[in-house]
């Protein structure tokens, strides 16, 4: 019932798992009915998971951000995409085209300084009231996390790639 719509979901912390469970979300509300829009801040590099989401009817999905994974705050070309991603969050939210909406690491767009946290904070109180938002990343500040109505930290309790095995194919990239 799309009546029901309207919370804000957040998945934070130093586990994986965090677009995993986004995603997971956007499985559910596609087999509802319902239609989602995936929108990538930060990431320019080609996952497993793109190849999935390219065969599902009702999930449109926008990437922003550079081939290489962003080691340290400021770049100019990360800033850019960042503040493309927000304009186009906004204008994607407010459009009302789609009932579920997720911005896939948002908040190290925030931690790295590419987009404030007050904009961030906008862009959530002024979503409209049918919009159902999930927001994921590292590093949730404490001021959006209050304004989540769902909000899970995913912790890494043990991992391959602390003895040194790279990211594998379809499970981790």
């Amino acid at each position: 019932m799309k009546s029901n719509l309207g919370k804000i979901h957040i998945y934070t912390g130093d586990g994986q798992g965090k677009t995993t469970a986004a995603l997971g979300l956007a499985l559910r509300a596609l087999g509802a009915g319902y239609k989602v829009c995936l929108i990538q801040f930060l990431k320019g590099q080609i996952g497993s998971e793109l190849n999935s989401l390219k065969r599902l009817k009702g999930i449109a999905v926008k990437r922003f951000g550079q081939k290489t994974f962003i080691r340290k705050a400021g770049a100019r070309p990360d800033k850019l995409a960042a503040k493309k991603a927000l304009a186009w969050s906004k204008k994607v939210i407010n459009s009302g085209r789609y009932d579920l909406v997720i911005l896939d690491e948002i908040f190290l767009a925030v931690y790295f300084k590419l987009i404030k946290i007050s904009e961030a904070v906008k862009l959530i109180k002024e979503k409209p009231e049918k919009a159902e938002l999930v927001l994921t990343g590292r590093r949730a500040s404490k001021e959006i996390i209050e304004l989540a109505d769902y909000a899970t930290e995913m912790k890494e309790i043990k991992h391959p790639y602390r003895q040194g095995l790279a990211a594998r194919k379809g499970i981790e990239d």
